[in-house]
């Protein structure tokens, strides 16, 4: 089942939106819709990630020294 609702953009944000709309053949709205689906996914996402994180470090659950210089080693640049 769907749902509609309105939402306020700024003139340039619109005409961008439809320009868009033309290139790709698809609607505002299925373009809206997958937007909002996206940053929803990514945002839910990245709210676990800091979720799990927070309940590591509440058991006490840290990388060791040596595990945190063997990640600075893999990405130091080297002379």
């Amino acid at each position: 089942m769907t749902a509609a609702f309105t939402i306020r953009l700024d003139a340039e944000t619109l005409a961008k939106l439809d320009a868009l709309a033309s290139d790709t053949d698809r609607s505002r709205n299925w373009l809206a819709a997958k937007a909002i689906e996206n940053y929803i996914k990514l945002n839910a996402w990245q709210i676990e990630q800091i979720k799990a994180g927070l309940a590591e470090a509440d058991r006490s659950e840290f990388a060791t020294d040596e595990e945190v210089d063997a990640v600075f080693a893999k990405y130091r640049t080297k002379p």
